[in-house]
């Protein structure tokens, strides 16, 4: 009798914001993640509710077209524009409460995390992460906006960091 095949890990990444949303499936072990989807989804302009629901209804829909084993976020690092870190405070609320809704756990990244999973140390700049996620994994041509490759960074450290159960 043969010992059922376990499902590699999976991990929906987040880089919340409000007025953009970078997303990720990525799936695999540390040592060869693989890129499922990636997108940066641009809430229209609005009502503070409408954009949040917008944020909330993609995620919930990744979770359910994806099925991951976890979460994973950036933290919130306090920006010196008032107005965006109350923003982007505000969408981690609609992302958490939808894995809260779906009890999936989360797993939140700090900026410096990434940028030593990614790059190899906590110093690097965004163009030295952006440069490193392809030889990371298989990268599909397209453009991509930091969002997007941010939260492609987000999913490789996640995965490198361990998953917690689910």
């Amino acid at each position: 009798m043969r010992a059922p095949t376990r499902r590699p890990l999976r991990v929906l990444a987040i880089d919340p914001g409000y007025d953009r949303l970078g997303i990720a499936v990525i799936e695999g072990d540390p040592s060869r993640p693989m890129l499922l989807m990636s997108a940066c989804v641009i809430p229209e302009k609005g009502a503070r509710e409408g954009r949040l629901a917008r944020v909330a209804n993609v995620v919930s829909a990744a979770i359910k077209d994806y099925a991951p084993n976890a979460l994973a976020i950036e933290t919130l690092f306090f920006s010196k524009n008032k107005k965006t870190a109350l923003g982007v405070a505000e969408a981690r609320g609609a992302i958490l409460s939808v894995a809260g809704s779906a009890a999936l756990p989360v797993v939140e990244c700090s900026p410096q995390q990434v940028k030593i999973a990614v790059a190899g140390h906590g110093g690097a700049d965004k163009t030295s992460v952006a440069k490193m996620i392809p030889r990371l994994l298989s990268l599909p041509k397209k453009r991509r906006l930091d969002d997007e490759l941010d939260a492609i960074a987000i999913g490789i450290t996640a995965l490198a960091r361990g998953l917690p159960a689910r």
